[in-house]
């Protein structure tokens, strides 16, 4: 397992800005070689220059482009330790207006993309004779779905998964190889201008315009705070990371429809007042 990032080589795709960045920075604090990862060059090369580290441009989608990512570090530093599969994308509309591409856009993304940096690096983890870690990012959309965020709640549901099965494969076979996922409520970032990355081809759109409306109650999340919180989860091998655990009613809201759906909680039908 990764005690201490230092000295360590670590990959984060959507390193160029909002989350991304902030685990980056939160990795250059404990030592690590930090590699960045993006699909806006202009961008990307900013931060890299600002945080004076490595940087490739990558577009998770390609599987092809995901592998040269990982030859380039192999070829340059020999081996990495942590891989975060972070780079994603945000949009939301009724699912009576979505298109097929928007469907294919937002899954090619944020869960392709995750899988693509699964397949890619995890055979260099099992190289490693400290093994290695996996960050994911998801969503606490995937674990309780909102409407209008149907395509963005699936991929996160599906990375959710991934990150489940892949931690419970390595336990069984007792390898030094961790993950952990994490599940974000509101952290600020530009997912919300996705859309300025998507492909050109890609021109018709359910999509809505989204605009965040002004809360109060919620507490945004600032990257740097994910970035430390997916540091300590690093090293503890823990498999959850909940940004917003006030926000954890909604994910208890499902649970008591599953007990219910098993048998262990009484249905509301069943005790009329």
């Amino acid at each position: 397992m990764i005690r201490s990032a230092r000295n360590k080589v670590a990959v984060v795709t959507g390193g160029a800005s909002g989350v991304g960045r902030g685990i980056a920075e939160a990795l250059l604090e404990e030592g690590a070689q930090v590699v960045i990862a993006d699909v806006e060059k202009v961008r990307l090369e900013r931060t890299a220059r600002e945080l004076s580290i490595d940087h490739r441009l990558v577009d998770v989608a390609d599987p092809a482009s995901v592998e040269a990512l990982a030859d380039y570090v192999r070829s340059r530093f020999g081996t990495a330790h942590i891989m975060v599969n972070n780079a994603g994308v945000g949009a939301g509309g009724p699912m009576s207006q979505l298109t097929l591409d928007d469907w294919r856009w937002m899954i090619d993304v944020n869960l392709w993309g995750v899988i693509h940096g699964v397949n890619a690096f995890l055979p260099m983890f099992a190289g490693n004779p400290d093994g290695g870690h996996f960050v994911n990012t998801a969503s606490m959309s995937g674990l309780a779905p909102l409407p209008l965020l149907g395509p963005y709640a699936v991929a996160k549901s599906g990375v959710i998964a991934l990150s489940e099965a892949l931690a419970a494969e390595q336990a069984e076979l007792a390898t030094s190889i961790g993950c952990t996922v994490l599940c974000l409520g509101p952290t600020r970032s530009d997912i919300a201008d996705s859309q300025r990355n998507r492909p050109q081809t890609d021109t018709t759109t359910g999509f809505v315009e989204y605009k965040q409306r002004p809360d109060a109650t919620i507490m945004w999340r600032e990257p740097r705070e994910i970035g430390r919180l997916a540091v300590e989860a690093i090293y503890r091998n823990e498999l959850f990371v909940l940004s917003h655990p006030e926000q954890f009613d909604r994910v208890e809201r499902r649970h008591d429809l599953l007990r219910r759906a098993a048998g262990l909680a009484p249905h509301p039908i069943d005790h009329p007042s």
